[in-house]
């Protein structure tokens, strides 16, 4: 028991100005989320495609892209002319349509024309756009999703609401947006809760290690008061009491009411570094992904296929999927028309079928049950990259497969373990049981209020812990 005591008590010395900025953080995330380019705000930006004049089509640009196995071509109009982009296990390449050249961007004034063009389709003010600096990070780019896309271009919109815009040196794509509002507001959150300060953050695996330490020293910090707080508690006439008076009696009261609700946040957030440690990370492997996909020899698609490109669409994407090669033509944000790639006389219609995403997952694993939509409230939720698209779930014994009925991509491997994960981070951290996730306002509500409780309780503990340091308190 003394020992116990005395984990607690020295270890909540160190942690408690951590405990309380977790979860006043925690709900300022709630509110402000880190930034990102939304889907809404990228196609919002897209230019249409004027398919008149195109001499080489998407094999052409695989072919000149060099990369082996390609996945997927993507055509768009860029401000200085239509680009392929090919994708595929070895990363990301541009090609200019024109002449097949390659089409990263180089140069600081084409960047500033990429996204002045962008901001403009998105109705925000660009007359007055700079170029910032070409950076392989800075606080906003540290994700790792970007990492295809570095060194990014960054350019100020100097409009009103402090804009400023990333352009990919690989592809020229705007990737992420930031204002003043949101790079204010998450240091107060994002950045202090997952302990994202850029140097620490560059270097993937220093941070994932440090937040996995600090995470897991905290979560013993809490066990340790739980049990201690519990075992203390004494009985006198009838009646609980508290062998402690003031702050101490403040903080012992507070901990046993917030002991269920800080040892599972806790525990969850650490949880969210897993990163496979613990459980399975939800992604196939690789050799899963090429049988997925399937991929087929782009020099076989038919010479027509420029032919049949519509006018106006704002993008369209070619896309592997189960051995045949689809077309994707993309009109808006919700509207999308899929296609066979050289095929004029099959019929067109906005998604993938049921039948088509189990004869893909099929090929991945035993026993599949027939694919089935993914409900939006649903014990494990997923949504498509484009909104309102149907994401479709196929049951291969143990092994659920999400497949995106948009675009082909699979967004998810849940086995047992990913599974059990889900409940044990996702819900437990951010509350998003399918009975509160049709109740937004009542999430927002325990979200808000069990945080205040959280912070209230750490309050106490960094007073404790800072009288003690000053020898105000007696040490037993």
């Amino acid at each position: 028991m003394h020992a116990l005591i005395l984990v607690h008590r020295w270890l909540g010395v160190v942690f408690c100005l951590f405990f309380a900025m977790w979860f006043a953080t925690g709900i300022v995330m709630h509110f402000i989320a880190f930034p990102a380019l939304s889907e809404a705000e990228r196609v919002a930006g897209l230019a249409p495609i004027d398919p008149a004049g195109l001499r080489h089509g998407p094999a052409d640009a695989v072919s000149a892209s060099g990369i082996d196995a390609a996945t997927r071509v993507r055509l768009h109009t860029r401000a200085d002319g239509l680009v392929y982009r090919v994708d595929g296990a070895a990363g990301v390449r541009a090609i200019f349509a024109a002449n097949m050249s390659p089409a990263g961007v180089r140069s600081e004034s084409i960047a500033v024309a990429i996204a002045a063009d962008h901001a403009r389709r998105r109705e925000l003010n660009a007359t007055a756009a700079t170029f910032a600096e070409l950076a392989s990070h800075d606080q906003w780019t540290v994700s790792n999703g970007l990492d295809p896309h570095r060194p990014l271009y960054r350019i100020k919109l100097n409009d009103e609401a402090g804009t400023e815009l990333y352009v990919s040196s690989a592809t020229g794509e705007v990737v992420r947006d930031t204002t003043r509002r949101e790079r204010g507001w998450n240091y107060a959150g994002s950045v202090a809760h997952w302990i994202y300060p850029t140097a620490l953050r560059r270097d993937q695996r220093t941070w994932d290690v440090t937040v996995w330490t600090l995470s897991l020293v905290a979560l013993i910090t809490a066990v340790a008061g739980a049990l201690s707080g519990t075992l203390r508690i004494q009985s006198a006439r009838g009646r609980l009491v508290s062998p402690h008076h003031g702050w101490l009696a403040w903080h012992h009261w507070l901990g046993l009411v917030c002991m269920t609700f800080v040892i599972s946040w806790i525990f969850s957030g650490w949880l969210s570094m897993d990163h496979g440690r613990l459980f399975s990370t939800g992604k196939p492997a690789p050799t899963e992904a090429v049988s997925f996909a399937r991929t087929t020899a782009w020099e076989k698609l038919s010479p027509r296929e420029i032919s049949l490109l519509p006018a106006q669409a704002l993008e369209i994407e070619w896309f592997a999927f189960d051995g045949r090669i689809y077309r994707r033509e993309r009109f808006g944000l919700t509207s999308q028309r899929l296609a066979f790639a050289g095929d004029a006389s099959a019929p067109g219609r906005a998604f993938l079928q049921p039948d088509e995403a189990s004869a893909a997952a099929s090929r991945l694993a035993p026993d599949c049950l027939p694919a089935a939509t993914v409900r939006v409230i649903d014990d494990y939720p997923v949504v498509s990259v484009m909104p309102d698209a149907p994401v479709y779930r196929s049951v291969c014994s143990q092994v659920w497969f999400h497949l995106d009925g948009a675009n082909g991509a699979m967004l998810e491997k849940l086995d047992p373990s990913r599974r059990a994960y889900r409940w044990a981070y996702s819900a437990l951290h951010t509350l998003d049981f399918p009975a509160l996730i049709g109740r937004p306002l009542l999430r927002t509500v325990l979200i808000v209020t069990l945080c205040g409780f959280g912070l209230v309780f750490s309050l106490t503990t960094i007073v404790i812990g800072w009288r003690r340091l000053r020898g105000l308190l007696p040490v037993h």
